[in-house]
């Protein structure tokens, strides 16, 4: 009877027992704690669906957002969540902008954030307009889920939820009247010969999910297909005409019988293979062991070839010191010396004193026999009293000691298997709101397992530290929460095997004094197809010198002159200050950069002006001076010329007045253009030291637009951050869109 009863003791334990051991993949990557309503990803994994609302709407109420799929059961208490590095990561992404938004519209105050990677494999989740709405709840991983914690509470009973008190531990729980019933209780609410009876009943449970699995996208259709190209349940609208039109689907029925067999398959072959695993795992523990083993005689083997370098150092130490003091001894008591001698030349003291007392002496004979010699001495006393020369140099110059090699090897000590270190390419590094920094490995270097980029901030009152980048897998990265009109200095190293290689030369990098606008050019304004051609993603525009231009050129023999062919950004602002950077190709002839105001444009585009006239173009292009007096409140236009490798200031600013050779400067391979609304002046810098060239007021009485004007052949890129259409959250950064 006691076996029996120890044969049934171990059955009821064994469930608990296969329960815990699947605790880890119960676990959510987000919030490292049991699933809670959990959703599934397109890619197949699962987030709860408080953690997917989190990383989609950071900063809104929970109460904006609705629940997944199909009907959910009441969200459990608050639970204290605890910050996990995927999370802490996913937000610095989301506060950076590094998170993009295809749901956004410029007119928007805040993006509506519907991509984002997933926290277990990393790959960039994408949920459409849809949204949330769009996933469905994983109701198997949330019954396990319950199970676990059904046995991890297995002690605390469930109680009936309908009988008066005392209230009686539940036996039954219905899925239709998602509630919990002992027997008595069950039997009165689900009578005999009514449809209550027929209701489907489980055992004692706290989760109640729906019977039937319904579509997120058509909340009226039960899921009776498997697209197998999303690999999700689709309902027959879905395959219809929905977004599953063109997609291979199959029943339901057969998707199931082919994963549950695939599954079951997978099940018996681990478990067939249940020895090899405890081998493997026997063999994983001896390698662990090893591996500590190996660990510590490498630590003990370092420490030992740096007490040898430590001995060498305080031996050399030694000897050089003591080879310092044994010249400084010997150059004291070389002075001292010629000291004392000196002392002797004073009257009453030595030598001359002595000189003195053989002047007295009146034999002449005894006079002569001592004066010789003593003559002798008072002339070398002479001579060398004429010739002042110190025994010894106060100066200990060769003794100085240049440790910059030595220091430099020291610090490039690294283990063999340590790659070089790594060289940043300054060509291909922009900084901005974001710094985008490039590097690159020598063609020798062994493999990497990942790179860490290091940064700091320079000149401010308070020297930041070295901060440094989540792990790196590729060359480049991108750093955020940069400070506008700041230097910031960079260096990358790289590590193998947890061991890191000598960080790489340190380049200084400059940012805009000004968060970055976001725009591309404008096809619907003033643009001319016929001269300009846009690039499909409208983020670069060349002048063609066609036909249109040539036969153009004919009313310059009439006195008439070729107009500029001016675009415009699509995206304007309003107030702030904001900065935006382009590249003009070299070979350019001639290229207006700038800004345009919108209350003016209109009028510009649209009413008739006398093409005959120079004064149709406020800046021809030549130096007679005309343009100067043109700077009229009519214009719309606030720009600089480019062309032909140069840059030109225009005579009307204080600072370039007089002298020409101050107005002509060399192209800067980039260009930035900083507008501050507020203070009604715009500003032109080299884009790559951040040197201001030129700054002049300027009219911001409406919306103000990035505009260019191009003549003969040339081209505009804008750079790649410029395009990039994130969104920067500084203060007093937005982006308004105004069609003219």
């Amino acid at each position: 009877m006691a076996q029996r009863s120890d044969i049934t003791s171990k059955r009821c334990c064994a469930p608990q027992v296969q329960m815990k051991s699947i605790e880890r993949e119960l676990i959510c990557p987000v919030c490292k704690e049991l699933f809670s309503q959990p959703l599934v990803l397109p890619c197949q994994h699962s987030v709860c669906h408080r953690c997917v609302r989190e990383l989609l709407m950071p900063n809104h109420d929970d109460s904006l957002s609705t629940d997944a799929g199909s009907e959910s059961s009441n969200p459990g208490s608050p639970r204290a969540r605890v910050p996990s590095p995927s999370m802490e990561k996913l937000d610095r992404l989301l506060r950076s902008g590094s998170i993009s938004s295809p749901g956004w519209r410029r007119s928007s105050v805040t993006p509506r954030v519907t991509t984002f990677p997933c926290p277990g494999c990393q790959h960039d989740i994408d949920l459409g307009e849809r949204g949330i709405s769009m996933l469905f709840r994983n109701f198997t991983l949330e019954s396990i889920v319950e199970r676990y914690r059904q046995a991890a509470r297995a002690a605390v009973a469930i109680m009936c939820n309908v009988c008066k008190p005392p209230v009686q531990e539940a036996t039954k729980s219905c899925m239709d009247c998602k509630a919990s019933f002992c027997n008595e209780c069950f039997k009165m609410n689900h009578p005999w010969g009514t449809p209550k009876a027929q209701h489907e009943y489980v055992g004692p449970t706290t989760n109640f999910r729906p019977k039937v699995l319904m579509c997120p996208e058509h909340e009226m259709e039960k899921v009776n297909m498997y697209c197998e190209v999303c690999r999700r349940p689709v309902c027959h609208l879905c395959k219809l005409g929905g977004s599953h039109a063109n997609h291979r689907v199959t029943s339901m029925s057969s998707a199931y019988k082919i994963l549950k067999e695939k599954l079951s398959k997978s099940i018996h072959y681990l478990i067939s293979k249940e020895d090899q695993v405890r081998t493997q795992i026997s063999e994983l523990e001896v390698l662990i062991r090893h591996t500590e083993e190996n660990g510590q005689l490498a630590e003990r083997r370092t420490s030992e070839h740096f007490e040898r370098l430590l001995e060498a150092l305080q031996e050399r130490r030694t000897e050089m010191l003591r080879s310092i003091e044994q010249s400084r001894s010997l150059r004291v008591e070389r002075l001292r010396t010629q000291v004392e001698e000196y002392q002797g030349m004073l009257e009453n003291s030595g030598l001359v004193g002595y000189a003195q007392e053989v002047l007295k002496e009146t034999d002449q004979s005894c006079f002569v026999q001592t004066a010789k010699l003593l003559h002798v001495r008072i002339q070398k006393a002479t001579d060398s009293l004429k010739t002042f020369q110190t025994a010894a140099a106060p100066s200990f110059e060769e003794f100085v000691l240049d440790t910059s090699k030595e220091e430099l090897l020291l610090k490039e000590l690294s283990f063999s298997g340590v790659p070089e270190p790594p060289v940043i390419d300054l060509s291909r590094c922009r900084v901005y709101n974001e710094g985008l920094i490039h590097w690159h490995l020598s063609e020798d270097s062994l493999p990497t397992d990942h790179h860490i980029v290091e940064f700091r901030k320079l000149g401010s009152e308070e020297e930041s530290g070295w901060r440094a980048s989540e792990p790196v897998f590729g060359c480049s990265t991108v750093l955020s929460d940069l400070s506008a009109g700041s230097r910031y200095t960079f260096r990358v190293k790289s590590c193998r095997n947890g061991v890191y290689s000598p960080s790489s030369p340190e380049v200084t990098l400059h940012t805009p004094p000004a968060p970055v606008f976001g725009f591309l050019f404008n096809e619907k304004c003033g643009f001319s197809a016929e001269r300009l051609q846009l690039s499909k993603r409208r983020d670069s525009v060349e002048s063609v010198a066609g036909m249109s231009l040539l036969l153009a050129a004919e009313r310059v023999q009439t006195g008439s002159y070729i107009c500029l062919d001016y675009i415009i950004g699509d995206t304007g602002i309003s107030h702030g200050r904001h900065y935006w950077a382009f590249r003009v190709q070299p070979d350019s002839y001639m290229i207006k950069v700038g800004v345009a105001s919108d209350s003016k444009l209109t009028e510009w585009f649209h009413n008739p002006r006398d093409t005959s006239s120079p004064r149709y173009d406020h800046d021809s292009g030549h130096d007679s001076g005309s343009e100067d007096t043109c700077f009229e409140v009519s214009q719309p236009f606030t720009l600089v010329t480019v062309g032909m490798g140069r840059l030109f200031i225009p005579k009307a600013s204080a600072s370039a007045a007089g002298d020409h050779g101050s107005r002509v400067l060399p192209m800067p391979q980039r260009i930035g253009v900083c507008l501050d609304y507020d203070a009604g002046r715009v500003f032109f810098y080299d884009a790559d030291t951040m040197r201001c060239l030129y700054e002049r007021p300027v009219d911001c009485s409406g919306t103000m637009y990035p505009a260019f004007g191009l003549l003969g052949g040339g081209a505009v890129h804008l750079e790649e951050f410029i395009t990039a259409k994130r969104l920067f959250t500084p203060s007093g950064f937005t982006l308004i869109h105004t069609q003219i």
